[in-house]
């Protein structure tokens, strides 16, 4: 027995739900009245009933084309149908329907009806475009009172107030529904800044809430002003950092806060340097975290901070990414490259930022051939180094003689280097003349920020921003508020995003796979100064905090619990009724070394020294010291060397000038290594290399 698949069909399909279009109506009609008249002539029935169904019809669809608010054509045309039908079908029953003269007529009176129903419908397409278009007239009529009564206000406020007559093409409402851009047209020779110098006054004039402003920029030409009036004050409040840890470029642009609109403030850092200025109290410190965040997600950012104030500034960045031992862990990465927290590191840190620079104009000169430009082409592969100083401008402006050489190198990184891609955001206690004095500075950090949390001592904004009018420091008086401006947009109110210790933690986390590395011939120019950066010598001072549960109990609440095994110290202030007396120092030193012993297990001590043996060879002690310092150079070299390694005659050469180390003795070093698994050996004969573990990747090794 055959079996059809139920989900297979052949020929055309009907969707009897659609509804009837001009012919399939006109053919419904003549069959149905066809069919109607010949079963009427053939059974007898009385012809007045087809006219009496054709006049109920014709009501029926008069009184829903009303309620569907159709046109009277439409309404004509159905009732005309129903009752031409019904006409045709009373006269076929009395006459004969299967004649050549009714079924002629029959078709005449189809086809009729096809064609007007056809010339209907594309009459109601055509006025229901017309009706959606007198609604949108309608909005538009209003809205564009709306704007005329607004543009009236400003002529005649702007008139009133800086002796200006404009003529208003447009005005555009914000999309955050917190102000509107009016692009005004200005009389003769009259430029934008005869506005912008008056935007404290028209702020009161129009009775603006406080934190906002007026702000007058130049439009498409000189003839032209965008004057941006902001209604609602977004500069108040806490705004959280975004919660969006997506991926961000140099080239694109790093978010920085939000504009008094509620729009965020792109900067583009390839070629400039930034400068951020805010006395203490004005939320700098939590926007250097803002713009630390910001690099953290860029993939083609590597971050380098310096901080002499204990590396507070880098310290919530590197800490979530360290282990136990303060190393970074091999699953997260810092939210920064490296950290300075000395003048001796910091100037470790700048010199080799000017051997990685000066080394990309020589490598990478192919490259830019290729690419047809001076810039070196930054990208995820060959990063951008962004070298965060903070209270830099300080730095620069200090006479302490560490201070000066840290200067002097700053200056040459930001006068050396923009073409190879590395760059620096200072910042600064205040917007003072002895800070903003250097000419580099001014020239160079033409991204500026200006965080003035109200207050007004010491904000010469002048200074800052040279050019702009109306900016006034009470104009931004809350935390983390201030103004910015940058080569792409006019110096302006903008509020920085509130960003939280526990926030940075998640931030370092979600993008520690985003960073990217230092590319290979940076990192060879950058030497063991770079490649050693994370070792526990030069980070002891990270893991001196304390961390939160092991924070010393208050004393004030009364005695601590015991602690089981722990040693009983205050054996060493006195002791209890019970024990031995105080002032027998013997039973108490015995006491406290057994409780030493107990605790911890410390060793037997020596047998006495026989007698005549002769006294401590402090030569060798001196010796020692010099054959580790040798070693630990060696190793450095080695590290330097990278994956392609290097041999026990190279590091005897590179040692031989500060140590005088042999090149036997570096050979017994480079065994040592290799069997504790420091180094990997490659190759054998004179062709042997050796490569630090860090660097090698997993190839064949000998033995």
């Amino acid at each position: 027995m055959a079996t059809t698949n139920p989900n297979t069909t052949s020929g055309p399909v009907w969707d009897w739900s659609a509804g009837h279009g001009p012919v399939t109506g006109a053919l419904s009609a003549t069959t149905g009245a066809l069919a109607l008249a010949t079963t009427g002539a053939a059974t007898g029935m009385p012809p007045s009933w087809a006219l009496a169904v054709g006049a109920a019809g014709a009501i029926g669809h008069t009184v829903s084309t009303l309620r569907e608010r159709l046109s009277a054509r439409t309404v004509a045309l159905r009732a005309s149908s129903w009752l031409l039908g019904a006409g045709w079908t009373t006269w076929a029953m009395a006459s004969g329907p299967l004649t050549w003269t009714a079924i002629g007529s029959l078709a005449v009176l189809g086809v009729g009806i096809g064609t007007a129903a056809r010339s209907t419908s594309l009459y109601e397409d055509a006025r229901e475009l017309e009706l959606i278009a007198l609604a949108d007239r309608q909005v538009a009529a209003e809205l564009s009172a709306e704007r005329r009564t607004l543009a009236a206000e400003w002529v005649e406020r702007i008139q009133r107030v800086s002796g200006v007559t404009i003529t208003v093409l447009a005005i555009e409402k914000w999309p955050t529904a917190t102000g509107f851009t009016i692009d005004a047209e200005l009389p003769g020779a009259t430029t934008y800044d005869q506005i912008a110098k008056d935007s404290a006054r028209l702020s009161a004039d129009a009775r603006l809430p406080h934190g906002c402003t007026v702000a007058a920029t130049p439009g498409i030409h000189q003839g032209r002003v965008l004057i941006d009036v902001s209604t609602v004050n977004v500069l108040a409040g806490e705004i959280p950092y975004p919660a969006d840890y997506s991926p961000l470029s140099l080239h694109t642009g790093l978010p920085w806060g939000v504009r008094s609109d509620g729009r965020d403030v792109p900067v583009y850092l390839r070629e400039q340097c930034a400068l951020v200025v805010g006395p203490t109290g004005s939320g700098k410190t939590n926007f250097s975290h803002t713009v630390l965040a910001g690099f953290a997600r860029a993939t083609d950012i590597l971050t380098w901070v310096i901080d002499l104030n204990a590396g507070s500034a880098g310290l919530p960045w590197v800490r979530p990414a360290l282990d136990g031992d303060g190393n970074p862990n091999s699953e997260t990465r810092p939210g920064i490259d490296w950290l300075a927290s000395t003048p001796e590191e910091a100037e470790l840190m700048l010199d080799t930022a000017l051997r990685v620079g000066k080394h990309r104009k020589v490598v990478y000169q192919d490259l830019m051939a290729k690419a047809d430009t001076d810039l070196l082409p930054v990208s995820a592969q060959i990063p951008q180094i962004m070298i965060l100083v903070d209270e830099g401008a300080e730095i620069l402006a200090s006479n302490d003689p560490k201070m000066r050489k840290l200067a002097g190198k700053i200056l040459e990184v930001i006068r050396l280097l923009r073409a190879m891609g590395i760059r620096t955001v200072l910042t600064a206690l205040g917007a003072t003349g002895a800070v903003l004095g250097n000419l580099m500075i001014r020239r160079e950090a033409k991204a500026r920020v200006c965080l003035t949390g109200g207050e007004v001592e010491g904000m010469d904004l002048s200074k800052v921003f040279p050019g702009s009018r109306g900016l006034k420091p009470e104009q931004a008086p809350y935390k983390g508020a201030g103004f910015i401006g940058t080569p792409e947009s006019a110096p302006g109110l903008f509020k920085s995003w509130r960003i939280t210790p526990r926030q940075i933690a998640d931030i370092v986390h979600a993008t520690s796979a985003l960073h990217p590395r230092l590319d290979e011939p940076s990192a060879k120019a950058a030497g063991p100064a770079y490649a050693r950066r994370w070792d526990t010598t030069r980070t002891a001072w990270m893991r001196t905090t304390i961390p939160a549960d092991e924070r010393p109990a208050d004393r004030s609440a009364g005695p601590a619990p015991a602690r089981p095994g722990g040693l009983s110290l205050s054996a060493l202030r006195g002791a209890p009724s019970h024990a031995a007396p105080a002032t027998d120092e013997d039973a108490l030193a015995a006491r406290f070394m057994a409780q030493i012993d107990a605790e911890f297990g410390t060793t037997e001590e020596p047998a006495p020294e026989p007698e005549g043996r002769p006294g401590l060879n402090l030569n060798a002690f001196r010796n020692g010291q010099k054959e580790g310092a040798a070693q630990q150079a060696a190793l450095d070299v080695l590290l330097a060397a990278g994956a392609e390694g290097t041999g026990a005659s190279a590091i005897a050469r590179a040692l031989a000038e500060e140590h005088g180390t042999s090149r036997q003795t570096v050979v017994g070093w480079l065994k040592e290594w290799a069997e504790e698994g420091i180094a990997v050996r490659i190759g054998t004969g004179t062709k042997t290399r050796y490569v630090h573990h860090r660097h090698h990747s997993g190839g064949p090794a000998e033995s």
